[in-house]
């Protein structure tokens, strides 16, 4: 039986993969800040573990806990939306913290076992932002396209102990909680100078019928993680594809 490891179970994308998982036969480690009994499903294959990517300690401690996975799924994410003139560094520096540099901090904790064992998974979860600009999301798609350029060239070298990396992309998910996650640090960031045209990109949003669920993204994260054809990037839910072929013209 294998086993996944994923972060930022306790809502949208992270929760609906690990159920996506426990569906089909495998053993999941479903890892969160606070863990709760009832997010998931009971089963004897699944383990909530405490985790906070920002913290060295806890993940040693998550990863020493989990024992042997097969594969790593980086989904754990903030948000923060606003304008960046208005964004104080300190906000963008834990959108990184956590975003970028708790992805990095996770694989680095796990690449030991994979590469000794020359076997392994690992999947990070980014954004269609780096699909196509947005606005207003300056800070965010930064700590996302910094994913994007990291997993590109960790595959290359981990190629040599036969460990897979891929990339995941999800569009815009108006059921996830990005918002509600993402409230506290969002205060103040639509300055007065920037309120009308903050006012017209919401009013467009609110016209998008192409979305993301986080069923969408479950079943590409299935996807990514079974596939040998050595593809690097998989977006998920039909606005994302769209816009990746968009890109790709």
């Amino acid at each position: 039986m294998k086993t996944v490891l994923i972060t930022g179970c306790s809502s949208g994308y992270g929760r609906e993969t690990a159920r996506h998982f426990l569906d089909r036969g495998w053993s999941v480690v479903a890892t969160m800040r606070t863990p709760r009994a009832d997010l998931l499903p009971r089963s004897e294959r699944l383990r909530m573990l405490a985790l906070d990517v920002t913290s060295p300690t806890s993940i040693a401690a998550a990863v020493e806990s989990a024992g042997p996975v097969d594969v790593l799924v980086n989904n754990a994410g903030i948000g923060a939306l606003g304008a960046f003139e208005a964004m104080p560094m300190q906000t963008v520096r834990e959108l990184f913290e956590t975003n970028t540099f708790g992805v990095m901090a996770m694989t680095q904790a796990i690449l030991p076992h994979f590469r000794q064992r020359r076997s392994g998974v690992i999947v990070n979860v980014t954004s269609s932002a780096t699909l196509a600009p947005f606005p207003l999301v300056a800070a965010y798609t930064a700590s996302k396209t910094a994913v994007e350029g990291f997993t590109a060239s960790l595959a290359l070298e981990l190629r040599q102990f036969d460990v897979q990396v891929k990339l995941v992309e999800p569009g815009y998910g108006p059921d996830t909680r990005f918002a509600d996650n993402g409230a506290a640090r969002m205060q103040g960031l639509i300055s007065e100078p920037y309120a009308v045209y903050a006012q017209s990109v919401f009013a467009e949003f609110a016209k998008v019928s192409a979305t993301t669920s986080p069923g969408h993204v479950a079943q590409v994260v299935w996807q990514a993680v079974n596939d040998v054809s050595g593809q690097l990037h998989f977006p998920a839910g039909p606005d994302a594809v769209a816009l990746a072929g968009d890109r790709q013209r």
